[in-house]
This record gives structure tokens, C-alpha cells and sequence, in this order.
């Protein structure tokens, strides 16, 4: 059974930094193409950064206009964990973010299994 299960969020000031973790278990975790996505209250869950799977080394990887420049999507596949680093958080940037296991490797398109999501808030 997969899961997985981010940690790291929590309240900053803008300007600041955070760096999310998204473990997983119960798979083969290498091999999966990886999401991070975020809502805000009243917003549709959004696609954040993706990385994709397969072979040594990082991966590829996108993110959302939004957050280009400011987050960088990584992924230690030893250690079955995918991570968002977050630097020059704005007030825009609050959210519960989730992470998602893609459907494939080489490209991400969203699968079926989720984390329970982590609350990112930034204000002063």
C-alpha cells in the first residue's frame, strides 16, 4: 500500500523559507514521475512543481509561473523522499500543500495517491 506523507509547513514571515518533505512507502519510488500541488482557501488545487522519475540523478523538472525562481523541486530516491524548497515566500504563497505519486515515469501526469497535506502560511 502507498503512502506518503509531507511534513515541514508552517507559519513565516514573507521573505522567508521553508522546505517541505513528502516520504513515501509501500512502493517502488524511484521509478514514479512526483507532484507538489497547493490550495488555498476557497482556490482549486493547483500543480506547484513536478519531477520526473526513472534512472539516476534528479529528474526533470517544471513548475507553475507562479513560483519559477523562488522553488526548486528535488528528490533523494535513497531515501524515498521528494522536497520543495520554498525562499522569498509571499502572503500568495498560502496554502496546505500535497504531494502526489504520478501515473508514469517520464512524464508527470497526476496518479491516485496523495498525501494529507501540509499548511503553509506566510505573514507578518
Amino acid at each position: 500500500q502507498v503512502q506518503l506523507v509531507e511534513s515541514g509547513g508552517g507559519l513565516v514571515q514573507p521573505g522567508g523559507s521553508l522546505r517541505l518533505s513528502c516520504a513515501a512507502s509501500g512502493s517502488i519510488f524511484s521509478i514514479y514521475a512526483m507532484g507538489w500541488y497547493r490550495q488555498a482557501p476557497g482556490k482549486q488545487r493547483e500543480l506547484v512543481a513536478a519531477i520526473t522519475g526513472g534512472g539516476t540523478g534528479g529528474g526533470s523538472t517544471n513548475y507553475a509561473d507562479s513560483v519559477k525562481g523562488r522553488f526548486t523541486i528535488s528528490r533523494d530516491n535513497a531515501k524515498k523522499t521528494m522536497y520543495l524548497r520554498m525562499n522569498n515566500l509571499k502572503p500568495e504563497d498560502t496554502a496546505v500543500y500535497y504531494c502526489n505519486r504520478g501515473r508514469g515515469s517520464d512524464i508527470y501526469s497526476p496518479g491516485d495517491y496523495w498525501g494529507q497535506g501540509t499548511q503553509v502560511t506566510v505573514s507578518s
